[in-house]
């Protein structure tokens, strides 16, 4: 299966070469799309570098600054659908920093075999966040998944993962115009819809590391955008899920 890797990036100039390394590593097919909103510390300069040592395995999508986590994965996807890697059977959503351990690829793609998407699991049997969390974080890390898969009726463990691997052809069937969120809170409204559209969906274990290096872009400000945005996401979908209670879909 050929997959691309989409990694959106801004400051990672201490992780992508390693990133790079640790993915290519692995006994998969891999492509990797690097989108960078004009990282100051010269992690798109990084990216262009990586991009000529691997000329058919690495490409990059410069952006002009911060245009958020929604825009840069749009942004992506279009682009390996419109060609980029035209021979792409899976796109893979996946952070910089390793949080995200690029080992527990080779489990997702293999339960892709079998599913329309795969979102890579904290809280299934096997999965866990960093043993150095301290206990108001790991509450709060849970609590708001719990808060996003109670409102929206959501059968998954996780839905506010970042880690994913899609079938390229469930992708081409995704209305990525009606996904407004900004934030971190784009990544429920993706799996709502992809939920919506009855898509099969599946779950692999993985475990979530602090990032390695660099700072971490989670505030405050982001997760009370997102219990509100949450609402706004239910109300936003519930044409879709009339439709499929009537059949319709």
């Amino acid at each position: 299966m050929r997959i691309t890797v989409v990694t959106p990036t801004y400051n990672e100039a201490e992780n992508l070469p390693k990133l790079v390394s640790a993915l290519f590593s692995l006994p998969l097919d891999l492509h990797v799309l690097v989108v960078d909103d004009n990282s100051p510390d010269g992690t798109g300069r990084i990216a262009d570098e990586l991009a000529l040592a691997y000329p058919d395995r690495i490409s990059v999508l410069h952006r002009p600054g911060k245009l958020g986590l929604r825009s840069a994965y749009l942004n992506g996807f279009q682009k390996v659908l419109d060609g980029l890697d035209g021979d792409a059977q899976a796109i893979v959503q996946m952070d910089a920093d390793f949080s995200h351990a690029p080992s527990a690829l080779v489990e997702m793609a293999n339960l892709l075999e079998s599913n329309d998407a795969v979102l890579g699991s904290r809280y299934v049997k096997g999965g866990s966040v960093d043993e150095r969390w301290p206990v108001w974080r790991r509450s709060l890390s849970a609590f708001g998944n719990y808060y996003a898969r109670t409102i929206l009726g959501l059968p998954f463990h996780d839905v506010t993962t970042g880690y994913r691997i899609w079938r390229r052809e469930t992708l081409q069937k995704i209305p990525f115009e009606r996904i407004q969120s900004s934030g971190y809170v784009f990544l429920v409204e993706m799996a709502y819809l992809a939920h919506c559209l009855e898509f099969k969906i599946g779950e692999s274990p993985i475990y979530f590391a602090d990032r390695r290096s660099g700072k971490s872009k989670m505030s405050l400000r982001i997760q009370i955008e997102a219990a509100f945005r949450i609402w706004q996401v239910w109300w936003g979908y519930r044409d879709l899920k009339k439709a499929g209670k009537s059949g319709r879909l």
